[in-house]
């Protein structure tokens, strides 16, 4: 059973940055598949970025991309999120989540295991 534990969200500007970390008890995260999700209220979670156990390349939402990079330190058990270029349309709270099965990665339906969430709030 992996435990995810996220940290860094915080308040930033528009055009700001924050760095999110997620580090990961309880198994070996180099065996996972990774990813990034984030929630407002009153929507559905949606997909922002992964980055895959086997072939590390990493998978970004059109929304984030070339502002947000995924990146992954197995060795010390945590996955980053890079988030620069912030806008206010990226405020939500942030999940981090693995799992190990091929499914999807843009699926939140196929990580079986879930931080709490860290809140990101841009400012205009």
């Amino acid at each position: 059973q992996v435990q995810l534990v996220e940290s860094g969200g915080g308040l930033a500007q528009t055009g700001g940055s924050l760095r999110l970390s997620c580090t990961a008890s309880g198994g070996d995260v180099s065996d996972y598949d990774m990813a990034w999700f984030r929630q407002v209220p009153g929507e559905e979670r949606e997909f922002v970025a992964a980055i895959e156990e086997r072939n590390r390349m990493p998978v970004y939402d059109s929304t984030v991309k070339g502002r947000f990079t995924v990146s992954r330190d197995n060795a010390k058990k945590t996955v980053f999120l890079q988030m620069d270029s912030l806008k206010p349309e990226d405020t939500a709270v942030y999940y981090c989540a693995a799992k190990l099965s091929p499914r999807a990665v843009v699926l939140p339906s196929a990580y079986p295991y879930w931080g709490q969430g860290t809140q990101v709030t841009v400012s205009s």
